[in-house]
């Protein structure tokens, strides 16, 4: 489970972030929506350790990631995949990335499996397509085998049987009990995938709900969630 109370980040004079309490709950798919600026890449940065909050606090399984030994075993993301040395193999990367967070070498060939990489791994990261890239940086999130993962549009560059490999790893991580916090803006996969929701306007939670709410709101779920996010 993943929580966050109160938090609020601003960059000069924009609140990208503002007091933003939400509990993301383990053996779900949560997908984050909103439309560009709404804040949702920045609460998940917050959520990362990667931006420090101007006030509130984040727990992840009731502990702090910055008071973690083994951070990556806890929490893994992706919300760059594009920062990557484009020189290196998939493999080199990923072990330099098991390394850094103190890990197995025997992850490196569990994810490059997991992902569908395995055939990829002596090809340089400048040779791979945004969506092979894409996977690379899903497999660099589940290296430390993590209790929660946090992903910034994953769908970003796949095709149509890597989307539904991505929907089909989701589903499984879910039911084994990890937390899946997702940003996306492909609401025909969102529909698809999701447990629960949560709408960002302005950097504030405009809903949060469980999927299933929508579906007995009477309504085609795709339609009322893209009222909510527009706005």
């Amino acid at each position: 489970m993943i929580e966050t109370v109160g938090l609020t980040k601003s960059y000069r004079r924009r609140t990208a972030v503002a007091d933003v309490s939400l509990t993301f709950p383990s053996g779900a798919v949560t997908y984050l929506l909103g439309l560009n600026g709404a804040g949702k890449t920045s609460l998940l940065r917050l959520v990362a350790g990667l931006t420090t909050a101007d006030s509130g606090w984040v727990s992840i399984c009731g502990r702090q990631l910055h008071r973690e030994r083994d951070p990556m075993r806890l929490l893994g993301s992706s919300l760059e995949p594009g920062v990557m040395n484009p020189r290196h193999t998939v493999r080199r990367h990923l072990n330099w990335l098991a390394t850094l967070g103190g890990l197995p070498g025997a992850r490196v060939d569990a994810v490059l499996a997991e992902t569908d990489l395995t055939s990829a791994a002596r090809q340089r990261i400048s040779s791979l397509s945004l969506g092979a890239r894409q996977r690379v940086a899903i497999a660099g999130a589940l290296l430390g085998d993590p209790a929660a993962v946090v992903l910034d549009e994953p769908l970003n560059g796949l095709d149509v049987p890597g989307i539904v490999w991505l929907r089909e790893l989701l589903r499984r991580l879910a039911a084994d009990g990890r937390t899946l916090v997702v940003a996306s803006h492909l609401l025909s996969e969102v529909v698809l995938t999701a447990d629960r929701i949560v709408v960002l306007q302005n950097g504030r939670v405009a809903l949060d709900a469980p999927f299933g709410d929508l579906t007995r709101a009477g309504s085609d779920p795709r339609e009322h969630l893209e009222r909510i996010v527009v706005g």
